[in-house]
């Protein structure tokens, strides 16, 4: 394998572009890329030739605009390039279908932004995210929006964003007398997933309908010995990985690093950076392709945020950043940070900015998946909060209480031996615990789930931080002494916001209690965290810097919350049938053979002891009862849910429906404990997690 030359071989890319358009074709497409200038039309008609040509030389027979719509996954409708011509056809893409799509948006989630008998939608070509061949068709980026001009997707409002934060971010800039074309974001999403056998996956009637295990029993060996982190990869997950890195690496996704992670069956890849609305796209194909490849080595890849309680829930950590077309990094601290004014500012702005938009941060990754792995000594607690490590945590600490900065650099470090090389030890420690946490000229936003769409999370990082540079060059523009006035500003705005800051453990109980102290929100489940986003301060911030209408903003607030209580009620329903079904005429039947067991022995005699028999009957039995009222009370409750009007359906569901759940599990995996093998209705921990060699 050649991995440079098969590297983006499925990629309309910029190579591509420049062999197969004209000239000047060429040169006003990458202006629109790399510049942000608007899209000329009049381009459309060869551009859509080229790439027509170019994908059937690459064995496509259609094309398909693909869109990212407000379900959370990607969308997409097949047409062929043949058109007729007299008795025969021809293969032909026209810039009119380049450029425009239309669906039925009737069918996708609006939160009630649209009336649903107005069906119309249009996708719209993104020409900045590259088009690919996969499977036979030509795939083409676009975003998607209703026919009185709605966004109904995901895309639409992150290149908002991403715009938004480029003018505002081009306005600091200015002030410090640096001219640019373009301020671009960038992501990193690490990817988390599970491998589990894809037969024993298909035996689960929760794992398959919910993505996640409803029962299940603690295996006896689970992430306790700490050997599954980094460990050696057995041999089948080895030739699945090799096989998605090459998969990956045809459709120009920047597949970096592979490796096992905490949980048993549980893995990570991670990608090098790339400009947000691309590696969002590239995010979205990796987790479709993590699932078709798995399916080709008899495996199943799991995505939910928590498919195995008592074991490391998976999570996608976002690294964030800013960086000018000449390669100036907004977030690089220089050699001495201390001295370097415009990345004081900057950092300022991105402090202010997640003080004072926490909640809607926290918004950003709720789902009912995450739900079950914020705060669970696996991933960063609710409550949101920002890690500058020493270095940083040392320069605003010394800015924010007047004192004098002492300067901490990188040293050199060993281990006492000639022979070991030696290495840096870095100016700063990595924090595990936090929500948001510095890592060297970036931040790490690591709350997302892992079956996120990561544009939600960017969406709203792009957009504050937006919104605070606009705020510091209102102030700033105009004045004499920039430098002085610079200062000023990020002296008051750290003091100001300096409550988000918190460099220690965010595992520990005390944090609660002191974050409490600080005003910190700690909303634990969606329900509880989605509502802020109806405030008229957080609809405002999109308003404002032109990312969502008002209604748009509520709307996806309104969709977030249908989406949770759906996905409860559909794991509620797939629970009660599980155990109705299955679980409960199982432990009954175990219950009877341990009965005639008895009753065989007491048939020899009556002074063969049946004690162990007798009190497991009695044991199980209780547990049984339990279980089934256990479940008629979740039925009853489920029943009662009203689930018109959202903000009460979805408190309803994490206050009343996913206690009763518990209630329910509980029992269960008791019964399972003691249940035979042989009559218990379901694969166990054990069969999912280690039956892959």
């Amino acid at each position: 394998m050649n991995l440079p030359e098969m590297f983006g071989e499925n990629v309309f890319n910029d190579s591509v572009q420049k062999d197969t358009l004209p000239s000047e074709v060429y040169k006003a497409l990458r202006a629109t890329i790399e510049s942000g200038k608007q899209l000329d039309v009049n381009i459309a008609g060869a551009v859509a030739s080229a790439m027509k040509k170019w994908a059937i030389s690459k064995g496509a027979t259609h094309y398909t605009h693909w869109f990212q719509p407000l379900t959370g996954l990607a969308a997409e409708k097949h047409d062929s390039f043949i058109e007729p011509e007299g008795d025969k056809v021809i293969m032909r893409l026209t810039g009119k279908s380049l450029i425009i799509g239309e669906s039925d948006a009737s069918s996708f989630p609006s939160g009630g932004s649209r009336a649903t008998y107005m069906a119309r939608g249009y996708t719209a070509w993104d020409p900045t995210s590259p088009a690919f061949v996969k499977e036979g068709t030509l795939y083409i980026p676009t975003v998607f929006v209703s026919y009185t001009g709605e966004t109904l997707d995901k895309k639409a409002p992150l290149l908002r964003s991403m715009t938004a934060l480029d003018k505002q971010a081009k306005r600091i800039l200015k002030l410090f007398g640096i001219e640019c074309k373009k301020v671009s974001t960038t992501v990193g999403p690490e990817q988390e997933y599970f491998l589990i056998d894809e037969e024993e996956y298909l035996k689960r009637k929760d794992l398959m309908l919910t993505g996640r295990t409803l029962f299940g029993a603690p295996v006896t060996r689970g992430q306790e010995l700490e050997d599954h982190y980094f460990g050696t990869i057995k041999p089948k997950i080895g030739e699945f990985m090799r096989d998605l890195d090459k998969e990956l690496w045809s459709y120009g996704v920047l597949s970096k690093t592979k490796h096992n992670e905490v949980a048993p069956a549980q893995h990570e890849m991670a990608p090098v950076f790339s400009t947000s609305n691309v590696a969002v796209d590239g995010n979205m194909l990796t987790m479709e392709l993590m699932k078709k490849v798995a399916h080709k080595h008899g495996l199943a890849c799991l995505l939910h945020e928590k498919p195995f309680r008592g074991i490391n829930g998976s999570g996608k950590h976002n690294n964030w950043s800013m960086s000018t077309d000449s390669g100036l990094n907004l977030l690089n601290t220089g050699d001495s940070p201390e001295e370097n004014t415009l990345f004081k500012l900057v950092l300022a702005a991105v402090v202010k900015a997640v003080d004072e938009y926490q909640g809607v941060m926290r918004a950003s990754i709720a789902s009912a998946g995450n739900d079950h792995r914020l705060g669970a000594d696996e991933a960063p607690p609710a409550i949101m909060s920002v890690y500058l490590g020493d270095q940083l945590g040392a320069l605003v600490d010394s800015i924010v209480k007047g004192e004098n900065y002492k300067s901490v650099k990188a040293e050199e470090g060993g281990i006492g031996v000639p022979e070991s090389p030696i290495f840096p030890k870095d100016a700063t420690d990595r924090n595990r615990t936090s929500p948001f946490a510095f890592t060297g000229n970036k931040f790490e936003f690591r709350m997302l789930g892992s079956q996120a769409n990561v544009s939600d999370a960017n969406i709203c990082l792009n957009t504050i931080v937006a919104d605070a540079f606009s705020d510091f060059a209102d102030e700033l523009e105009g004045k004499k002494d920039i430098e002085k006035a610079a200062n000023a500003v990020i002296a008051r705005e750290l003091k100001k916001h300096y409550r988000i800051i918190f460099n220690l453990d965010g595992y520990g109980p005390e944090w609660e209690v002191e974050a409490a102290r600080r005003g910190l929100l700690n909303n634990k489940n969606t329900a509880d965290a989605v509502p802020v986003l109806y405030q008229d301060k957080n609809i405002d911030v999109f308003v404002r810097q032109g990312v969502y209408t008002r209604a748009e903003a509520i709307a996806r607030a309104d969709i977030r919350l249908e989406n949770y209580t759906k996905i409860i009620n559909i794991e509620a329903l797939t629970m009660i049938e599980m155990a109705k079904r299955d679980i409960i005429p199982a432990v009954s039947d175990f219950v009877a053979e341990l009965c005639r067991n008895v009753t065989s022995k007491r048939a020899v005699s009556e002074r063969v002891p049946c004690n162990a028999e007798i009190k497991l009957i009695d044991k199980l039995s209780q547990l049984n009862d339990n279980a089934s009222a256990a479940v008629e009370k979740l039925e009853s409750d489920l029943k009662s849910v009203d689930r018109r009007e959202v903000l009460s359906a979805s408190q309803s569901m994490a206050h009343l429906i996913v206690p009763d759940m518990e209630a329910v599990r509980a029992i269960v995996d008791e019964m399972e404990t003691l249940t035979s093998a042989d009559y218990w209705p379901y694969p166990t921990y054990f069969d999912l997690l280690y039956s892959v060699k």
